[in-house]
């Protein structure tokens, strides 16, 4: 069963790994990596991060966040009385936009307060600015102008190294059959590999078995029923 040996199962919350040296970079997220990392040189005082559920964007804002200081929040937490405390850091990412109803008023004083200050805002969408229903001229101006890199869907290679970090993070050593037959057949999302890997350690401490192809297979399958996985940014 790897590289140990366990009597009980402790349902204890596994500590995710969110920083810099913890994100794999591949072709799918390298200009997105790099516009993190080049955050003090942004041409503009705000920067877009789009990419679908699951491609590494929460991690990406965390590595941020660690770099800058930022606090973070949710697109659907701004408001407009709310703008001068949110910028009394000089940085703040907002996840999730446009969300379901973006106080557009209260976006745009905000990236005013920012270019005032020399701020820096951050924010996440799953679709680029030019998608967004913006009513305010002025602001869909300001988010059409501002740089915006893109993650791609997880490629085979970043599925690959993911898979095996987290292995190794779990202090289990797979055979590389295991890791291919996942990376065939799991979705394309770094949240799935999370689910898989923990679903497949648990199993196998439960059983007491070996982490063989077949036995990743029969988990991967029970996962795999509807609704069972979700994603995460």
């Amino acid at each position: 069963m790897g590289s140990r040996e366990r009597q009980l199962v402790l349902d204890l919350p596994q500590r995710q790994a969110l920083a810099r040296e913890d994100f794999l970079v591949s072709e799918s997220n390298a200009v997105a990596v790099a516009m993190i990392d080049g955050w003090r040189h942004w041409p503009s005082h705000c920067a877009v991060l789009v990419g679908p559920p699951g491609s590494g964007k929460s991690h990406l804002v965390e590595v941020w966040r660690q770099l800058s200081g930022a606090k973070r929040m949710s697109a659907m937490e701004l408001a407009e009385s709310r703008v001068p405390e949110l910028l009394a850091l000089p940085a703040l990412a907002i996840e999730d936009a446009p969300g379901t109803a973006l106080d557009e008023r209260a976006l745009f004083h905000l990236l005013n307060l920012a270019r005032q200050t020399a701020g820096k805002v951050l924010l996440t969408s799953e679709r680029p600015p030019v998608s967004w229903a913006v009513a305010l001229p002025d602001l869909r101006s300001r988010l059409r102008a501002a740089p915006t890199a893109t993650i791609g869907p997880p490629d085979d290679g970043l599925l690959r190294g993911v898979l095996v970090k987290l292995f190794a993070d779990r202090q289990l050593s797979v055979d590389e059959s295991v890791i291919s037959y996942l990376v065939r057949r799991m979705p394309r999302s770094l949240h799935a590999a999370r689910q898989i890997v923990a679903a497949i350690d648990e199993a196998a401490l439960v059983s007491k078995a070996e982490i063989t192809r077949s036995f990743a297979a029969k988990t991967l399958a029970a996962l795999a029923e509807p609704g069972l996985f979700g994603d995460d940014d």
